[in-house]
């Protein structure tokens, strides 16, 4: 494990340098390809069906974002055991606002279940949910909610507020907020961004 995290951090570095050498006019094209992301999915055993084989979906979901150029951000949902949905952030193909993972996740399990209540399933995001996403998620009932990154600027699950302890609410998720690869999901996120403000001229 070591070695394949030495590995990682050597082609992190490598995009790093590829990006910030790149003359700025060719930075700033926005017909340009995004990023090579430097990391590799996981492939958790799926005869230990717990909080990190389904973070790690989600984490999984997260890297094909990146690889879209889309914040890399990604959820799936558990219930009964299985995977009834799983998606990323296409906020910027679809050009729509609304289209985080958790939101788009929450659409596929309605679907697939073929009611609105989620009663019974649980969502894995990697990174804390926003306002609107969190507010999805007490509206569609769903049982647990597990984050991997805590954000103090917009989550609403525990980070800068907490919509679930609203006492009006007529529901309230079970909470795991942090911990659940934790350090993965956050070095994903800062090192799309770290890459992305490289590339601006």
């Amino acid at each position: 494990m070591f070695g394949r995290q030495k590995h990682l951090v050597r082609q992190i570095r490598a995009a790093l340098v590829k990006v910030s050498r790149e003359p700025p006019e060719q930075m700033s094209d926005p017909s340009a390809p995004p990023p090579p992301c430097p990391f590799e999915k996981r492939f958790p055993s799926q005869l230990v069906r717990d909080d990190v084989f389904f973070m790690s979906l989600a984490y999984n979901q997260a890297v094909d974002a990146w690889r879209e150029d889309e914040v890399p951000v990604g959820a799936v949902i558990e219930f009964g055991g299985e995977v009834i949905a799983a998606a990323h952030n296409t906020v910027e193909r679809a050009k729509d606002p609304t289209a985080h993972a958790e939101i788009l996740a929450i659409t596929q399990a309605a679907a697939k279940l073929g009611d609105w209540r989620l009663d019974g399933a649980t969502v894995y995001v990697t990174k804390e949910p926003c306002p609107m996403c969190s507010g999805a998620m007490l509206m569609s009932r769903v049982k647990r909610v597990c984050y991997a990154v805590p954000d103090p600027k917009m989550g609403c699950l525990g980070g800068a507020t907490n919509l679930n302890d609203l006492p009006r609410v007529n529901h309230h998720v079970e909470l795991t907020s942090g911990g659940v690869l934790e350090d993965e999901c956050r070095e994903l996120l800062r090192t799309f961004f770290k890459v992305k403000r490289l590339g601006e001229p």
